[in-house]
């Protein structure tokens, strides 16, 4: 008997997560989860290469393809921090537990269990992206640079949560206090408007660069007065 050939292309085989053809996924996140025990991602850049940067976590996300990667909001957008590589801006170079002073290299086993449960628990259509798939509370003082009057002054406007979307984008809520009806104000509140949205919208700070610039240090003031001329 001749054997049966079995085709197991892309289009035959079909991701856990999504339930699409692996030809179809495209890697989108599909489900973060926030951290909150204090794991930072490490980084380096060309103006000090000895020396190692620390950054706040603000969730893990588990994409299309099952990959589980850190997330921090950096300059104007939140990336994997598996993904930064710019000389001048910062390389990734692990993560980091400062409780324990440990370094590693991939999601806690942890995090990667429990968004995985997730995203095989809740269903959702992937293909809406107009529907907000989680909203989870911004947990390290993340701030949104607002510009004014063309670009003659900023205002600093703290994240008070990330909603992730059908299409994978993950965007910071900023509360509109005009439109604020009850508090405290929490995620999925009506009173909440998208910082990427804004149109006067430049950057992200953490809470301790954000803090400098509100005690007017002038460092951090002629850092962040490069930013928006540049």
């Amino acid at each position: 008997m001749k054997p049966q050939t079995i085709d197991v292309g892309s289009n035959n085989v079909v991701d856990l997560f999504t339930g699409k053809p692996l030809g179809e996924v495209q890697d989108n996140v599909i489900r973060i989860s926030p951290e909150f025990d204090g794991l930072e991602m490490l980084y380096t850049n060309d103006t000090a290469p000895d020396k190692l940067y620390s950054l706040k976590i603000v969730c893990w996300a588990l994409k299309e393809s099952g990959e589980a990667v850190g997330m921090v909001p950096w300059l104007n957008k939140i990336v994997p921090c598996t993904e930064i590589n710019d000389p001048l801006n910062g390389r990734w170079e692990g993560y980091r537990d400062p409780t324990c002073n440990d370094i590693f290299y991939s999601a806690p086993t942890h995090k990667v269990i429990e968004l995985e449960t997730a995203a095989q628990y809740y269903d959702y259509d992937a293909d809406n992206t107009d529907i907000a798939i989680q909203e989870i509370p911004d947990a390290i003082g993340t701030h949104a640079v607002l510009t004014d009057n063309g670009f003659r002054s900023f205002i600093l406007v703290e994240v008070l949560s990330w909603r992730l979307l059908g299409n994978g984008e993950i965007l910071a809520m900023l509360v509109d206090e005009d439109e604020v009806k009850s508090t405290p104000v929490l995620p999925g509140d009506p009173c909440l408007y998208t910082a990427q949205e804004h149109p006067e919208f430049r950057y992200f700070f953490q809470h301790r660069i954000a803090n400098k610039i509100k005690e007017q240090d002038p460092e951090a003031l002629a850092a962040i007065s490069m930013l928006i001329e540049g």
